[in-house]
């Protein structure tokens, strides 16, 4: 599962994508269109529950094998995109493409940013994305909708349920709200996937700062955070700077330099988590000498499919899943005390993984 990075030019978006990926592949420079072709990177996801499984079963060789998530660095998008201003069309499409969106916004002052409004203005910003990305998908729902309405009108019942749910869309859009606030069914939103329309992906707004204006951003910008509790939106606040200066930093001089700004920044790693929230996944651990493992898998994940997503032959030959729930383990210290204490259970193929789960899969070769 894929989230895309998206934004208004110099934002902050591939200098973004570079301290993620720990790998410097994202061109980044102040002009527009700097990134064409979508730059792609796969990002650890931080989680102290895999550190604490690593400190008890780590014997000096032990493999730490974080979950995996993949960030897709899409160029910037200008007003007028969705009538292909700025190669509109073809950056519409990068979007499309993702299961999930982290908007990138400028609340940083910078003389330099090559920007034909040099006013900092976080709420206008994202109403010029927001509005090209519904206008881009009411031209989206418009066409669907008159393509089916023939067969719909003819009676065909799937395609009655799915014109009048692109008629949902449709109507939402213009009414000046996403597509997420059309209020669609499971089934509506099956019947229209195909169309992937980009407004009813989830979004997380990511506040790019200054440095001096992270431990009180709201003081800063009165009114931002309510305009995207408004929208019923989550949001982190970070600093692409304070993460790019940190970058070639070892650990402990990562600390020292955080405790130098004089507050607890967390700006990466929240936005790692925050963007892992969007996908609606969760994390079960695998944990033993040769290896402790994160797997990420959508919430309401059989056991017997998260055994496939370790081995298909784990599923084929499933027998149980020997479950212990993280809390129970970091409670008690070990393994061994969890069993004492009757607390890891036997659980059949049917059993739904909970976020935080420790397995052990029993299964015939």
């Amino acid at each position: 599962m894929e989230v895309g990075i998206v934004g208004l030019p110099n934002v902050g978006k591939s200098t973004t994508f570079n301290v993620l990926t720990r790998a410097g592949g994202a061109e980044v420079a102040n002009y527009e269109f700097c990134t064409i072709e979508p730059n792609v990177g796969v990002v650890a996801v931080p989680d102290s529950r895999l550190d604490f499984l690593f400190s008890v079963y780590n014997n000096g060789s032990t493999k730490y094998t974080p979950a995996p998530m993949k960030f897709v660095d899409i160029a910037g998008l200008v007003a007028g995109a969705s009538k292909g201003e700025g190669l509109g069309n073809k950056f519409l499409s990068h979007i499309r493409q993702v299961d999930a969106i982290a908007h990138v916004v400028r609340a940083f002052t910078d003389p330099n940013v090559a920007r034909s409004k040099g006013k900092v203005d976080p709420i206008g910003d994202i109403e010029i994305i927001e509005t090209e990305l519904m206008l881009a998908d009411l031209e989206a729902a418009s066409k669907a909708a008159e393509k089916i309405e023939k067969q719909a009108k003819s009676g065909d019942k799937e395609q009655v349920k799915r014109h009048g749910a692109l008629l949902k869309v449709k109507a939402c859009i213009e009414a000046g709200r996403p597509a997420a606030a059309a209020g669609l069914s499971e089934d509506e939103k099956k019947l229209v996937r195909e169309h992937s329309f980009i407004s009813m992906k989830p979004v997380l707004y990511v506040f790019n700062t200054d440095e001096d204006k992270i431990s009180d951003f709201e003081r800063h910008f009165p009114g931002l955070i309510d305009f995207i509790k408004e929208r019923k939106g989550r949001h982190v606040v970070i600093s692409a700077k304070i993460e790019t200066e940190m970058l070639e930093l070892a650990e402990a001089e990562r600390a020292a330099f955080i405790q130098e700004l004089g507050f607890d920044y967390r700006g990466f790693d929240e936005f790692i988590k925050g963007a892992y929230d969007l996908l609606d996944l969760i994390t079960f651990f695998t944990a033993g000498e040769k290896e402790v493992r994160a797997w990420p898998i959508p919430a309401g994940t059989k056991a017997e499919d998260a055994a496939e997503r370790i081995h298909s032959d784990i599923k084929r030959g499933f027998i149980r899943a020997e479950v212990m729930k993280f809390g129970d383990f970091e409670r008690l210290g070990t393994e061994l005390k969890v069993k004492e204490a009757g607390l890891m259970k036997g659980e059949g193929r049917d059993y739904v993984m909970q976020d935080g789960d420790v397995v052990y899969f029993r299964f015939n070769v």
